[in-house]
């Protein structure tokens, strides 16, 4: 059901002016960011941008780092793909925790010496 959740946040739902609305925003600032390169936006089959509710989430993450915290675009983007990066390497590593415990539980005793 997680992965359903998942997929529903990645699909592109929203045309520039509904997220634009929905984010308080002109649809040129989505534009401008796209142009920057913080965020790639699908495009329909008539070129047209949709937007996905994981792309809106990380607009409003772009708007908070910028009016909260007077980080400009440049370093709101690195924020943003250095936290991501920090995501994917964190659970990458409790995998490998897992596997190091999965082994640890399935390990053989060592040969006794008689």
């Amino acid at each position: 059901m997680n992965e359903n959740r998942n997929a529903d946040h990645e699909e592109p739902a929203f045309i520039i002016s509904v997220a634009a609305r929905m984010l308080g925003v002109h649809a040129q600032t989505l534009r401008y960011y796209e142009r920057a390169g913080l965020l790639t936006p699908s495009r329909s089959r008539g070129r047209i941008r949709l937007y996905s509710r994981a792309d809106l989430e990380r607009i409003r993450q772009v708007q908070r780092l910028i009016d909260d915290l007077g980080v400009n675009l440049a370093g709101a983007e690195v924020i943003i793909d250095m936290s991501s990066r920090l995501r994917a390497l964190e659970a990458e590593n409790e995998a490998l925790r897992r596997e190091i415990q999965r082994l640890r539980d399935h390990r053989l005793p060592a040969p006794r010496e008689v």
